[in-house]
């Protein structure tokens, strides 16, 4: 048995570096989703079925991000997706269907994102190898993992990203259901370690609730961070929507786990033989749109940069230094108003 420290968004600051940057327009947002496609901002959207759909899909592509879309619909819809957007779209699977997958790859689309709850098994690395072997120019994103060791053997079976994060998300349990999962701080910051040498880009996948810990995760090592609860409160996003309880004028949407039973109840009509769910359902405030959403992270994150001296996210990870804090940091970052 073995213990070492672990650290979530919370326990961790950023300590401000000299800064020869006149503008804060002036920093590059440029970062890698996978090993070959370029992004022009470091966001992307999860993959979730109260999330995505073809009015954020087309909003993301405006903005400089590129969709990935779920893959809890029929085939049909999901050929429609690849044939509207092709290239500039990402499809999602399992660890089964891997006919359907090379038909979706084969109609057009860029790439695919495996998605596995424990994403450190034989079974995901077989299937990695069988889908690089029939399409070795097609991307294959693949998770979710947490150690440096997990990150190391999706990539030596062939991804060209990886997701990383194990119970982070607003509305997973996970960690509360099986006691397993790494803080997201030290999970990207470990696994980051054999990126930066592997080269391979590595998705920071939930836990991100503001620019804060966007930057965190950034510095920390990540290309990209991937926001699921945030995007699905936007007006854009496929979730459920209803006037709110507490005030009619108000709109509120619904935002649910793919372990949830609310979830597999609508998807499978039941739950799984011999599961318990890993996953809440639940309903927030509409933010508005999508478009200002990203505005406000990426203006933060413009900033961030400029206080760590920074005109990229590369220079942005290596200026990065980072201490541990107490929960009394965030209480004195807080406004106070009235004392």
């Amino acid at each position: 048995m073995s213990f070492r420290k672990a650290y979530t968004f919370d326990d961790i600051a950023l300590v401000p570096q000299f800064n020869n940057i006149p503008s804060r327009t002036e920093p590059s947002l440029d970062s890698w989703l996978t090993k070959n496609r370029k992004m022009q901002i470091p966001l992307v959207c999860s993959n979730m079925d109260t999330v995505i759909g073809e009015d954020l899909a087309d909003l993301l592509i405006d903005q400089g991000s590129v969709p990935i879309f779920h893959r809890f619909t029929t085939f049909e819809i999901q050929m429609s997706w690849v044939k509207k957007y092709q290239e500039r779209m990402f499809i999602s699977c399992g660890i089964l269907k891997i006919d359907e997958t090379r038909a979706l790859l084969d109609a057009g689309a860029a790439g695919v994102c495996i998605d596995v709850a424990h994403g450190h098994s034989d079974r995901m690395f077989h299937f990695i190898e069988a889908l690089k072997k029939t399409h070795p120019n097609k991307d294959v994103i693949a998770g979710n993992v947490c150690t440096p060791m997990a990150y190391h053997d999706l990539v030596n079976a062939g991804a060209d990203a990886v997701k990383v994060g194990v119970g982070p998300g607003a509305a997973c349990t996970t960690r509360m259901v099986t006691g397993f999962g790494v803080p997201q701080f030290s999970a990207i910051y470990e696994c980051a370690k054999i990126a930066e040498k592997l080269r391979v880009p590595l998705i920071a996948d939930g836990g991100i609730r503001n620019s804060r810990d966007l930057i965190l995760a950034l510095a920390a090592g990540a290309s990209s961070v991937m926001l699921g609860k945030m995007f699905a409160m936007t007006l854009e996003s496929v979730a459920t929507k209803r006037p709110s309880e507490k005030d009619p004028t108000l709109m509120e949407a619904k935002y649910r786990g793919q372990a949830s039973i609310d979830f597999q109840i609508d998807f499978y009509g039941a739950m799984k033989d011999k599961t318990v769910a890993e996953g809440v359902d639940f309903w927030g405030p509409v933010s508005g749109s999508a478009i200002d959403l990203i505005a406000q992270l990426m203006g933060g994150l413009r900033s961030g940069m400029t206080f760590g001296g920074a005109r990229s996210i590369k220079e942005l990870q290596r200026k990065a230094e980072f201490v541990e804090v107490s929960s009394n940091y965030l209480q004195e970052s807080r406004p106070r108003p009235g004392g």
